[in-house]
């Protein structure tokens, strides 16, 4: 393997949606740092906005207040919400959307020049090429490098106190190690899909609701790292077109579809009308043989059915390619629903990262933004938007008036976390056949000849199967209990013990096995946390079966940290307050 050091005053790492915006906000706002975006793909199409998107969730629309939308957020999740994040990033929602709407993006407007809603906090957009939008304000920054298809598996870190120092990581085409040293990281990796055994099989099994290519790889850093996590247990499951894993809410919004089951039923309204209370109803119709269940769009006008079609173009257009096929499309019959499998995901739920208000981590000098960020559900695209300007204009603050931390001061000493040298044995360990030493332990060979028979993609079938039937997926209802829970981590760990021997012909293979092994991390943290919280206070993304019922002792933030190879809980009260610090 080729070797690279890169010295940057900023490391941003992935160029999603929150990252490509702060690397625009740190050109704007911080001209004099050198800033760098790493991208396991391009940033043209990568993250959850590569096919586009048809309508921006989070939008306060005339009448309404940034406090409407906090207030909305916290009852959807119960009250485990940390209001200063919300409120800080709602406080910008319109503005980074009239941003958008000046690099290009279409927003629909109507006779009188005002945004079409959706509800009272959505807007509709023609948002195919949104994310090529934000890669081309990226690119005009003469500040900021991108380099694609570079894939960042470590984070380098200095002990007392624990600060980052920079990144390791290597190109997903020719295997190039990459030692980035940097003042300050910005993680915005996106959230962890694949976790679990997804709706469709074979090769289909990444026609799922959330890109099969975010891999959690920002939670497992952070974690190996030190940093704190939170709400892991808060999983999120969307409610999807069945088959094609499109979204709902464009029927349930758009034409106002109810949810029915196959009897006929309005059922939404008896199980509620929260996002996780409409999985759980679908759920408990299907369990009382009351399925399939649909949103009724039989009937809808020819106008509202051509409006459908248009509308899954630009996000999801499988679903009308479906209708089509079909030869009968919404007007003609109701579409059937389904829940998916569990996803990690801070924009739809508060899992992620513990930061403060300046969307610092417990690590000094790290930063997340977006979906790998907790605390703060349901910002959608322009929450993460907001959220990588505040984390931009963080870092800008952090770094100012500070010595150059990348160049090391004469007898420096390597930094006590990761280092180079360790993680670039670890690269080159996997592309030679795993050995077994008759010196090695008993143990050690074992798990070597036994790593020597798998795959990566098997072991990663198998991880999905102890998730799906023991960490509460959708082949036990999303049901869970204290000695499935046992089980999973168990199964999950001896799963942990036989990456290091898995073999990798190129750097593509290389990809795969870290993909796995940061799969496989956030599977620990997520198990650990759903033991932890000991009530049910989300239908389906947290079903309980020990404990079915709400506590008053939830009233608390579930957080965790990773030593010694294990997952330690930390139970942390709820914040109460304008702004937060970290204390620890």
């Amino acid at each position: 393997m080729n070797i690279k050091t890169i010295r940057t005053d900023v490391l941003i790492i992935g160029g999603g949606t929150a990252g490509c915006y702060a690397a625009i906000t740190l050109a704007q706002k911080a001209p004099e740092l050198s800033v760098l975006v790493a991208e396991k793909a391009n940033i043209e199409r990568s993250g959850c906005l590569a096919a586009g998107v048809n309508a921006l969730n989070a939008y306060i629309t005339p009448g309404h207040t940034s406090q409407d939308y906090v207030d909305y957020a916290a009852n959807d999740a119960e009250g485990i919400v940390r209001a200063d994040l919300l409120l800080s990033l709602c406080e910008r929602l319109n503005d980074v959307t009239h941003d958008l709407e000046k690099r290009g993006l279409v927003i629909l407007k109507d006779g009188n020049g005002n945004y079409v809603s959706r509800g009272w906090r959505n807007i509709k957009i023609n948002g195919e090429n949104i994310k090529p939008l934000l890669a081309r304000g990226v690119r005009e920054q003469k500040n900021v490098r991108v380099i694609n298809h570079l894939n960042i598996t470590d984070l380098e870190t200095a002990p007392a106190p624990r600060r980052v120092t920079g990144a390791f990581g290597f190109d997903v085409n020719d295997g190039t190690f990459y030692h980035i040293r940097a003042r300050a990281v910005l993680i915005a990796t996106g959230g962890a899909a694949g976790l679990y055994r997804p709706n469709n099989p074979g090769f289909s099994r990444h026609k799922m609701w959330y890109p099969p290519f975010n891999t959690g790889a920002g939670y497992a850093m952070g974690l190996l790292a030190g940093a704190e996590m939170t709400t892991l247990e808060m999983r999120f499951i969307a409610l999807r077109c069945k088959d094609t894993i499109a979204p709902t809410g464009t029927i349930a919004q758009g034409v106002g579809a109810k949810q029915i089951n196959a009897l006929g039923d309005v059922y939404e309204t008896r199980y509620g009308l929260k996002t996780s209370e409409r999985v759980w109803g679908t759920v408990e119709e299907n369990r009382a043989g009351r399925g399939p269940c649909y949103l009724a769009t039989k009937g809808i006008s020819p106008e509202a059915e051509q409006d459908l079609y248009k509308a899954y173009l630009n996000m999801a257009p499988s679903q009308t390619l479906k209708w089509l096929e079909a030869g009968s499309g919404p007007a003609a019959v109701s579409v059937e629903i389904e829940g998916t499998e569990p996803y990690i995901v801070g924009g739809h739920t508060a899992s992620g990262f513990w930061v403060n208000t300046a969307r610092e981590t417990t690590v000094r000098g790290l930063f997340a933004a977006g979906d790998v960020a907790g605390g703060a559900p349901q910002k959608y695209v322009t929450g993460a938007l907001a959220e990588g300007q505040i984390a931009a204009e963080s870092i800008a603050a952090y770094l100012a008036g500070q010595a150059d931390a990348t160049q090391p001061a004469a007898g420096a000493v390597e930094p006590a976390g990761c280092t180079a040298d360790a993680v670039f044995r670890a690269y080159e360990a996997h592309f030679a056949p795993a050995a077994v030493s008759a010196a090695q332990p008993a143990s050690a060979q074992q798990a070597a000849a036994s790593a020597s028979l798998f795959t990566t993609e098997s072991l990663e079938e198998a991880m999905q199967k102890i998730m799906d039937e023991y960490a509460g997926g959708i082949a036990s209802g999303y049901r869970y209990n204290e000695a499935r829970l046992s089980v999973a981590d168990r199964e999950i760990a001896a799963l942990q013990a036989l990456v290091p021997a898995l073999h990798a012909d190129d750097a593509d293979d290389l990809l795969r096995i870290y993909e796995l092994r940061e799969r496989l991390i956030v599977c620990r943290a997520v198990i650990a946390h759903l033991a932890a919280r000991k009530e049910t206070r989300w239908h389906s993304f947290g079903e309980n079966a020990d404990y079915p019922e709400k506590s008053a002792d939830g009233e608390c933030y579930i957080n965790s940290v990773w030593r010694d190879g294990a997952v330690q809980i930390i139970r942390r009260p709820l914040i109460q307050g304008e702004r937060y610090e970290h204390k620890n």
